[in-house]
């Protein structure tokens, strides 16, 4: 009776292999489904963003008049968008940040992330910050308050020693290192 055993211990051995072999394939075809279900979100954010953005504009704000004055001479310009005869080609919502500008520049949902990550008593997440700007702390709201985050941060208005860590940007007399 012994070819019997090592035949039912040779087709043991042969179904551990293959279910070895059915676990990596289940491992490989969970990391695909999860880098598709990123890019989904991801452009289902877009999507969301997008339609945030063009629900807001109005036509006074994605149609800018051209300035009949001028600066003084010396004076410094406050604005990114001052002083220069205006088109709308494309609306650049967070411009780069420039000594004497505020915040008021900005659309207000930007405002109020300025504001939760000044009061913050430390560096904060863009999870932390969702509740706090009045948004439900979904998924898909936290990408998107991210995304701002880091237009900020890529515009002077913040900074990001730590990778997902938001703080006021340390305003220098010089360009700050993420002012582009």
């Amino acid at each position: 009776m012994g070819s019997l055993f090592e035949e039912l211990e040779a087709r043991e051995v042969a179904a551990r292999v293959r279910v070895e072999e059915l676990v990596a394939e289940v491992a490989e075809l969970a990391g695909k489904l999860e880098l598709a279900r990123e890019s989904l979100e991801r452009l289902r954010i877009a999507r969301e963003t997008v339609a945030e953005v063009l629900g807001e504009m109005t036509p006074e704000k994605s149609a800018a008049a051209v300035d009949a004055g001028r600066p003084a001479a010396g004076e410094r310009l406050a604005s990114a968008y001052a002083g220069a005869e205006r088109q709308v080609i494309g609306v650049l919502t967070v411009p780069n940040w420039q000594p004497g500008m505020g915040s008021e520049v900005l659309p207000r949902v930007y405002r109020d992330i300025l504001e939760v990550v000044a009061d913050a008593p430390g560096p904060v997440r863009a999870k932390q910050i969702v509740p706090r700007i009045g948004l439900p702390a979904e998924t898909g709201k936290i990408e998107g308050t991210r995304s701002k985050l880091k237009r900020l941060v890529e515009r002077g208005w913040l900074d990001e020693d730590t990778p997902g860590m938001f703080t006021p940007a340390r305003r220098r007399m010089a360009a700050s290192p993420n002012f582009r």
